[in-house]
């Protein structure tokens, strides 16, 4: 490191993991001191105050951006560092954690990721591909680093997101629970790379990284690095069945079925009536939506 020390911007959500990991802030910020780095801390009671602050100290052009959070904090990264010099790190806090996945930290052991990342700084960053939404006029444009949902598990994000009880991961369960009762296919339309065709489902995604929702495989194929979106389609099928299918996600394991369909492009336009489009776990609004591959649009630190 020069006798200068780097700037390190970091960006903390006070509320990661529903406050479940209110030290992950303060310890790295330490770790940053410790090993040399200037250090501007962002706390913020709620995202738009933060995203405020962030746009505000990225005008200065820091060497480097690190949030601390879950993927809602690599949403903001992304949507503020996509296609700039600036590259980002993150310190995995919250409870979906699946771009820290992709990128091979170990989630959990939050100390482990710290030491991890604060290392990392001494490399050069990785570019690694992003997803791109685009709204139908061109007037919105919104980037995600794992996964755009739109279907059944976006519905239950919705319900998800109005409950205030329980906290954690089981506030989904619940949601999912609560919102099966409801379960029926839709009816899309999706074009894939120019070929469009009619599907009915319970839910597409279009994926960046293999999982989502905390450690979900959904497209366990998927890699950040490929220049390709894989395109997951769960076709009709019975509550029991999905009750029965459901736990072997997280394994990747359901890809060999009937109803799944995985299947590869650049990009995607996805549309259905009353449908909200949500990517790395945040509401991005409803369909439709143009959605195509950045290759190398981000620089990360590994």
């Amino acid at each position: 490191m020069s006798s200068t020390p780097r700037h390190i911007v970091v960006a903390i959500n006070p509320s990661a993991a529903f406050g479940k990991n209110p030290a992950a802030g303060e310890q790295t910020v330490s770790a940053l001191e410790a090993a040399g780095y200037r250090v501007t801390a962002l706390r913020a009671e709620n995202y738009d105050l933060l995203r405020g602050q962030l746009n505000r100290a990225l005008t200065l052009t820091p060497d480097a951006l690190v949030v601390v959070g879950g993927d809602g904090m690599v949403s903001l990264a992304v949507n503020m560092v996509a296609q700039t010099s600036v590259p980002f790190a993150v310190v995995p806090a919250g409870t979906g954690n699946d771009l820290a996945r992709g990128i091979g930290l170990p989630v959990g052991d939050l100390s482990s990721c710290i030491s991890k990342m604060v290392e990392s700084l001494s490399r050069e960053p990785e570019r690694l591909d992003l997803g791109r939404i685009t709204s139908v006029d061109g007037s919105e444009v919104r980037w995600f680093a794992s996964i755009l949902s739109a279907g059944f598990d976006a519905i239950v994000n919705e319900r998800a997101n109005a409950m205030h009880w329980p906290k954690g991961k089981s506030r989904y369960t619940l949601a999912l629970l609560l919102e099966l009762f409801a379960l029926k296919p839709v009816r899309y339309s999706l074009t894939v790379d120019g070929v469009h065709r009619e599907e009915s489902a319970m839910l597409i995604s279009v994926a960046n990284n293999s999982t989502m929702g905390g450690g979900m495989k959904v497209t366990p194929e998927a890699s950040m690095r490929d220049g390709l979106l894989d395109v997951f389609v769960l076709r009709p099928l019975s509550r029991l069945r999905f009750l029965r299918l459901f736990p072997r996600v997280f394994a990747g394991t359901h890809v060999t079925e009937p109803e799944v369909v995985i299947e590869r492009g650049k990009t995607v336009v996805l549309d259905a009536p009353g449908i909200v489009a949500y990517a790395d776990g945040e509401r991005v609004w409803e369909l439709p939506a143009h959605v195509d591959v950045v290759p190398a649009a981000v620089r990360v630190f590994v």
